[in-house]
């Protein structure tokens, strides 16, 4: 693909952005994941205090808010005590049906704005996108699951890996680092599994990269700044007291969104450079004089 395709692709990117109204879209996404986080960390948390995996679910609500907005974790730690306390069993019951259904709004939400972004209509029946939308949400959180792990474990945890493996000093001097990668690895592989199942589109794994790269690498951009927003310049605890937790969360799922369906509209443009440039070396000579006269 030539340079002038890919700023041709850019720019497209750009009008398509304004065209497909996806700051609406990532909002609405916002909202139903808001609506859906809360059901499901509850059901988790019922689920894990009947395993012996109580305090790895502490650790990566840790690990989580090391990535969320300031104050948002200790609310939701908060809610999750006090539901769990009172009756713990029913989120193993009816619970269950209602968050995965909640849960696949936000994903079958979500489907609906990729399948804008490659301006394709969804055919699928509404039963077999809410099955798909159920199964990218498991997968989504089994990826998200080995990434918050591979942040939980630490940089000492790389003597011990080396221990168990026999591997050199050099493994536990460059883990440290290591670990951190694998962390990014494993949302770089989130977004792709994303942008790769949820369209209707045939397309190979490799082509969603460069759409994943940008989205994850502008999200942990995003983080910072956003972290360095709510800490000195809008403090939402001070302003909206017990709710500022979930105007901060908002504000942050509200532009990961923007951001997720930035990177697949970049992937969408793309595959039409990289469709319109095959169909041209496809096509003869002489017929492609005629369309060059003709235009």
């Amino acid at each position: 693909m030539t340079f002038s395709s890919i700023r041709r692709a850019l720019g497209n990117t750009y009008r398509d952005v304004l065209k497909n109204e996806t700051l609406q879209a990532a909002a609405a996404l916002s909202y139903y994941t808001l609506f859906g986080a809360f059901p499901g960390l509850i059901l988790l948390s019922a689920v894990m205090a009947h395993l012996p995996l109580r305090d790895f679910f502490q650790d990566s609500l840790f690990a989580l808010g090391r990535v969320a907005p300031p104050g948002t974790i200790p609310m939701v730690q908060s809610a999750l005590q006090d539901i769990s306390a009172k009756r713990p069993g029913a989120w193993l019951s009816l619970g269950t049906l209602g968050t995965l259904w909640v849960v696949s709004s936000a994903f079958d939400e979500l489907i609906e704005a990729l399948d804008a972004a490659y301006d394709v209509e969804d055919s699928r029946p509404f039963w077999k996108t809410r099955i798909l939308a159920v199964a990218l949400a498991g997968l989504t959180g089994i990826f998200l699951l080995c990434g918050i792990a591979t942040m939980i474990v630490g940089p000492r945890a790389g003597q011990w890996i080396a221990a168990k493996l026999s591997l050199s000093h050099a493994f536990v001097v460059v883990w440290p680092s290591l670990h951190w990668v694998l962390a990014f690895l494993f949302a770089m592989l989130t977004v792709e599994a994303i942008y790769f199942i949820a369209p209707q589109v045939k397309q190979r794994f490799l082509w969603t990269l460069p759409g994943a790269v940008l989205s994850v690498l502008c999200w942990i951009g995003l983080t910072h700044l956003l972290g360095i927003y709510f800490h000195y310049f809008a403090n939402y605890n001070r302003t909206y007291g017990t709710l500022g937790g979930v105007m901060a969360l908002m504000t942050w799922l509200y532009w990961a969104y923007f951001i997720l369906l930035v990177g697949c509209e970049l992937n969408a443009e793309l595959a039409k450079e990289r469709n319109a440039s095959q169909v041209s070396t496809a096509q003869p000579l002489g017929n492609r004089r005629n369309i060059g006269r003709a235009a």
